[in-house]
């Protein structure tokens, strides 16, 4: 049989050989014999578009380039994303509510001035019951009032808006875990672009050669026209395939330039710095716990469970009385006078209690505390749906986890074979033991082995990322 292939191939091997020589070193043209339009060899045409090298894609950037580690990528998140200071500065106003609630236990003082010039023998007939006579004077003083009791509202308001700036803390920190998911995801989609350009820069070259190996053939009339066509459009395929992974590498750059906090975007040297895969762990349940424990989001939610249980019961007191402390003092030293004696002291001051019982008020009170009860009825089914939902998101990315890390193994394999096919083809194909079709097959095969196995070791970290992401790891 191997004798029998040999012999099939030699006359090929020949001619190559033939064209080499005559390619390498011409004969002097005075002993070159006289050529007929019949034997007179094909001229090269004129190079077409399609023999032009694709240009790089040309984006304006902002400052030099930057080399950039993940860890590096996720620092300068932290220090300049936009949405991690929304939460910050949320978190700050919600404490100022806490302040607001406390300080219904502190006194409330104010001052005030008061001057009355009224008509003669005036007084108030109509309206609000009160003093009718109104007295010509000027006078000015100071009114404390300080709650002495309201039977556990205000100590119930206070605690629900403590626990609501928890709430804001926890979904702080939250937000801030998932910019550094995202960041990780751009940062490795960056990658993960880069290294399917170099794939598709690398298919172009191979491609290019392959094309003009069959272009010479055919202009010495050793190869068909339908060969030089093939031979293009697999090309032609390959340099769309470069035009868009350029594309995908500075979109990449850009939204992770986003992501950074950078409002243009920036030049950056990419730095893989984890060369070990490690698997993901071979048990879900314990993720799952460690889930349910560390994520901010089911601590925030918590916490706003907690609080609209402190809001109820301060809406339920609204039901009781109020005690307040009340007092006032001042000086009057300008009034009218009646028979030459003023209505008025020069100094005055009181002290006196105030307690108000709510009776009626067209079941405000009532709906109110009911509304409140509900509400946080609400609260804790979202709770239990936020826990279903983190375990199933865990679960989930923990399979994706495996699955890609998996991939690894199976495309390298599919590349290797990829590569061995790809030999065979040529060498089937240059000795003329198969047609252009099948070299065309296996170079699209190799192609897309090339960009599975680009692809998977960046997967993996994403996914891994998102794994982290789900279970709260630092």
């Amino acid at each position: 049989m191997i004798r029998k292939n040999f012999a099939l191939a030699l006359p090929f091997l020949l001619i190559g050989v033939v064209v080499s020589a005559q390619t390498a070193n011409p004969a002097p043209a005075a002993a070159a014999p006289p050529q007929t339009m019949a034997t007179q060899p094909a001229q090269s045409p004129a190079p077409t578009p399609l023999q032009q090298p694709v240009p790089p894609l040309q984006v304006p950037t902002k400052g030099p380039l930057q080399r950039l580690t993940i860890q590096e990528a996720e620092a300068l998140a932290f220090k300049n994303n936009p949405q991690i200071s929304v939460y910050r500065l949320l978190y700050l106003a919600s404490n100022q509510i806490t302040r607001e609630q406390r300080a219904a236990y502190y006194p409330n003082v104010y001052g005030s001035l008061t001057a009355v010039e009224p008509n003669d023998g005036s007084r108030i007939a109509a309206g609000n019951l009160n003093n009718p006579i109104v007295y010509e004077r000027a006078a000015g003083g100071i009114t404390m009032s300080q709650l002495i009791t309201d039977f556990g509202r205000t100590h119930n308001l206070v605690a629900a808006a403590a626990l609501r700036a928890k709430a804001a803390n926890m979904n702080a920190a939250a937000a801030a875990e998932q910019i550094r998911l995202a960041v990780d995801e751009a940062f490795y989609n960056a990658l993960q672009a880069f290294a399917l350009q170099q794939v598709a820069e690398q298919t172009v070259s191979a491609r290019q050669l392959v094309s003009d190996q069959i272009t010479t053939l055919f202009n010495n009339k050793l190869r068909s026209e339908l060969d030089v066509s093939f031979a293009d459009a697999n090309l032609a395929q390959a340099k769309l395939l470069l035009l868009d992974a350029q594309n995908n590498y500075q979109a990449a750059l850009s939204g992770l330039s986003q992501f950074l906090g950078y409002s243009s975007q920036h030049a950056f040297d990419l730095v893989d710095t984890e060369t070990a895969l490690t698997p993901p762990p071979n048990e879900v349940s314990q993720l799952e716990t460690q889930a349910f424990s560390n994520r901010p989001e089911i601590a925030a939610q918590s916490f706003q469970d907690e609080a609209a249980q402190h809001f109820q019961k301060a809406e339920r007191d609204l039901l009781l009385p109020s005690i307040d402390a009340l007092g006032t003092a001042g000086r009057t030293p300008y009034s009218s006078t009646i028979n030459g004696v003023s209505p008025f002291t020069t100094w005055y001051g009181a002290i006196g209690v105030n307690i108000n019982v709510p009776i009626f008020n067209g079941f405000l009170y009532p709906a109110r505390s009911r509304e409140a009860s509900l509400r946080a009825q609400a609260e804790q089914e979202n709770l239990r749906d936020l826990k279903d939902k983190i375990g199933n998101d865990v679960r989930t990315s923990w399979l994706n986890a495996i699955t890609a890390y998996n991939r690894i193994g199976v495309s390298q394999q599919f590349l290797d074979q990829a590569n061995l096919a790809i030999n065979l083809s040529q060498t089937r194909y240059t000795l003329g033991l198969s047609s252009i079709v099948e070299l065309s097959q296996a170079q699209l095969q190799q192609t897309q082995a090339q960009i599975q196995f680009a692809a998977a070791k960046y997967q993996y970290q994403i996914a891994k990322s998102v794994l982290r992401f789900q279970i709260a790891a630092p």
